[in-house]
Formats: C-alpha cells, structure tokens, sequence
C-alpha cells in the first residue's frame, strides 16, 4: 500500500514528535509498505523517510519544483510538481491509506483538501489517521465533528476520519486497516 504521509518539515521539533515520525516510518518499511510524502529533507519528512529506508520499504518524493533544492536524498523515486497544489493532487490521486503527523497550517491544509477531495467524490473507503499527539488537534477534530451535524456536511459523516493519540494507537490501527 502506499501510505502517505502529510507532516512538518521543521527542524528540532520535541523527542516526543521525532519519535512518533521514527516509529511510523520504521512499521511502513517493515510491513512492506510504500512511503509517499511532501519529500523534504528536513524536520519530521526526512525522519519518516529515513525510517522508511532503514527499515528497508520504497520512499517516494513528491515536491515541487521551487523546493528541488530540498529534495531527500534517500527518496527511492522523485516526483517534481509545478506547485504545491500540485504535489497535494498527486498525492491525494495515489494514496491508499493517509496519516496526518503532527505539523503546523501546510500539514492541516493538506489534511483538509485530502478530505474535501474525498467528501465531494463520495470517496470515503481511504482511511486518514490523525496522529493527535497530546491532542493537539482536537480543536480541529471537534469542528469537523461539529460540521457533520449541519447542512454543509451534505449527509457526509466523514468517517474515513480516524484518531489515534498515542503511537501505539496509530501503529494498531495501521496494522488493522492494512490486513484488509
């Protein structure tokens, strides 16, 4: 499966954030799985990738061009885009299964038009984990929730929506939707 992988790319984030990367990064390249993700080679992205590759699954880079100079050296596979809507499309059209790490406002837009594309193509069979570590998206959450209860929702429950807070939690649910 290829699972992407919407996060930060900020440098020397708390051990706690590296740590959740580390172990998802290592569970994908065990369990065979494929990486895709924003392709930076910095913060949260290269920790991910650099479990992924360690622990011997395919990385596979999608960024855009402004941003070649960036690119991770340990992506198996590099997909330039023209922009940044681009490299959300492209991963958005190939993803099988999404998990959102913890990451500033480019990480919960990409979650956001992951779930915009899905709600309004009636494609609610991929699953998106939210890694809500120390519950720092719960206001997000909670709106999302909130949204589901009125007319703009279109009948759309978002249940592809699933939360995980602690690493434990996202490695079992994982493990659970990609037995399948």
């Amino acid at each position: 499966m290829k699972i992407v992988v919407y996060c930060s790319s900020m440098e020397g984030l708390e051990k706690k954030y590296q740590q959740l990367a580390a172990a998802l990064g290592t569970w994908i390249g065990q369990n065979g799985h494929t990486l895709l993700y924003g392709g930076s080679n910095a913060g949260l992205m290269h920790i991910t990738a650099a479990a992924v590759h360690e622990a011997g699954g395919h990385v596979i880079g999608v960024i855009p061009e402004m941003f070649r100079h960036r690119i991770d050296p340990l992506c198996d596979e590099v997909v330039y885009t023209a922009n940044l809507g681009d490299r959300k499309q492209y991963m958005i059209e190939h993803g099988d299964v999404f998990v959102i790490q913890p990451g500033g406002i480019g990480t919960i837009d990409e979650w956001m038009s992951t779930l915009a594309v899905m709600t309004i193509g009636n494609d609610d069979t991929r699953p998106v984990i939210v890694a809500n570590l120390d519950g720092m998206y719960d206001a997000t959450i909670q709106q999302l929730a909130d949204l589901t209860r009125t007319p703009f929702a279109r009948g759309k429950n978002l249940s592809c929506t699933l939360v995980a807070r602690t690493t434990t939690e996202l490695l079992s649910t994982l493990a659970t939707l990609t037995s399948r």
